[in-house]
């Protein structure tokens, strides 16, 4: 079994505390409810919700009483293993990890069993997810007792009051309100409660973390030292990492034309990261953040970047994945990368040696307090306002995610292909610990065209770029809070 790794080099948090919830594990947790460290509301009971949650502390583990199962339908996009239709490990065609595979099935029938219920996903396509939220939920007769739900259409379902604030119907020491071992959340400011629930596990941490990533080759060729090493002494910081693409930047043939640049990737990456590592963000609540300072500074480093420094690669407007993938082919030295990039574009056996490395850390920023990674970049799933007893619901959703039975060592296993594509376990290391501190930054989430080209061919200034899109990012953030 592969173990998780800390990264050596950096300060990381110790371990989390594992009490076990009143639904979840095999002991009940007696811990106050606390505030969750990533944003915004707190667990605390209400005087309007104190007899839910007295009723539901009662109860403890709550069973359908009914002469038939209940059928809990979990409505998706795409084809998800297992659930009671599955009657075999290998009715998914794609089944690899067999082991873990068994345990996921184990643990569904263990589910059905304690709860008396069936468990049915339903894929319902990407569109037909928001439809049924915005059609059936709205008509109060959900066709589905959960959504999985992408940021662009959770977010304003949650704040038009389609999700059950689980804050309203779970017990005070619930496990998503308290110690989060089997279950985490997403708040949001301007959103009171807690609605979202993502499984906790080992590859929700590299998963969906970005890394500034280095052709190493290049780095000893124009003697430059580590980055990863300059972090841990708190030296890389924007104005170094400006010094390494400065002289990464190099015209290799002598023809008078750059032909490699330091940097080369895509401009929302680069925005979204840079806002991260400089303590700041566009879109973490109700109001825009755009026209700040720390943003400001932000857009004023890209600007220079493309058109003052000139050390990234020129946008090519006419093909979004060369600008993802032109590392591959040697014309930049640092890109961003992940997992799943390495392994679309075979970089081992291209033979690509890569360093990757946090971002360096802002004028603005904090490297103990920035945020590492944007959690509104990924999926979440929500129990739909007006399902039938949503704290069973709650319970078996969050039982039968525990397919690992308690052993927080199985939860926080990372299979070999997370390790694989990383290249390098320092690697490795790298993309967890920046996946281990989280944000919500919605910019890109809530249908504003920033025209971001514009500023990238000097077309705009930072100024200018604010001016345009303050105005846009605060009407969707109406639209989306109204």
């Amino acid at each position: 079994m592969r173990k998780i790794k800390k990264l050596a080099a950096i300060a990381l948090t110790g371990a989390m505390a594992l009490s076990m919830a009143a639904c979840g594990g095999s002991n009940t947790s007696t811990t106050a409810a606390s505030g969750n460290t990533e944003g915004g509301s707190t667990a605390a009971s209400k005087d309007t919700t104190a007899d839910n949650t007295q009723a539901a502390s009662e109860t403890k583990t709550p069973r359908h009483e009914g002469s038939e199962p209940r059928t809990i339908k979990i409505g998706t996009w795409y084809d998800i293993y297992y659930d009671s239709t599955h009657k075999d490990i290998h009715d998914d065609p794609s089944v690899s990890d067999e082991e873990l595979a068994q345990k996921n099935f184990d643990a569904l029938k263990r589910v059905e069993e304690k709860y008396n219920v069936r468990i049915e996903y339903v894929n319902l396509t990407y569109d037909g997810v928001q439809e049924s939220i915005n059609t059936s939920v709205l008509a109060g007769k959900p066709d589905c007792d959960i959504y999985l739900t992408e940021p662009a259409f959770g977010i304003p379902a949650v704040a038009n009051g389609y999700a059950t604030n689980l804050e309203e119907v779970l017990p005070a020491d619930a496990d998503i309100l308290t110690n989060q071992n089997y279950l985490t959340t997403i708040n949001i400011n301007g959103l009171k409660g807690t609605y979202f629930m993502l499984p906790v596990g080992g590859e929700s941490v590299p998963g969906s973390s970005y890394v500034l990533s280095f052709n190493k080759k290049m780095l000893d060729d124009a003697g430059l030292e580590n980055p990863n090493d300059l972090y841990a002494r708190g030296e890389w910081t924007w104005d170094k990492w400006r010094e390494y693409l400065i002289k990464l930047t190099k015209d290799s043939d002598g023809d008078g034309v750059t032909d490699v640049y330091g940097f080369g990737s895509r401009y929302d990456w680069l925005f979204e990261y840079l806002n991260m590592s400089n303590g700041t963000a566009v879109a973490s609540s109700d109001k825009e953040n755009l026209s700040s300072k720390e943003v400001g500074e932000t857009l004023d480093f890209i600007y220079n970047m493309y058109n003052v420094d000139h050390v990234a690669r020129p946008w090519n407007e006419d093909d979004w994945n060369d600008n993802q993938n032109c590392y591959i082919n040697g014309s930049v030295a640092c890109w961003f990368s992940q997992a799943w990039i390495v392994d679309s574009n075979k970089d081992a056996d291209a033979g690509l040696e890569e360093i990757w490395c946090p971002m360096p850390i802002g004028p603005s920023g904090n490297k103990d307090t920035n945020a590492r990674k944007n959690s509104a970049s990924g999926a979440a799933y929500f129990i739909a306002k007006g399902v039938e007893d949503p704290y069973l619901v709650y319970c078996v959703f969050q039982d039968y995610k525990d397919y690992y039975g308690d052993d927080f060592e199985q939860r926080d296993y990372v299979n070999d292909w997370w390790h694989n594509n990383a290249l390098t376990e320092a690697n490795y290391d790298v993309m967890y610990y920046c996946g281990e501190k989280t944000g919500v930054d919605l910019w890109n989430a809530i249908g504003v065209d920033y025209q971001f080209p514009l500023l990238l061919k000097g077309e705009q200034t930072a100024a200018q770029f604010q001016e345009t899109n303050k105005q846009l990012v605060q009407t969707a953030l109406d639209n989306m809070f109204k």
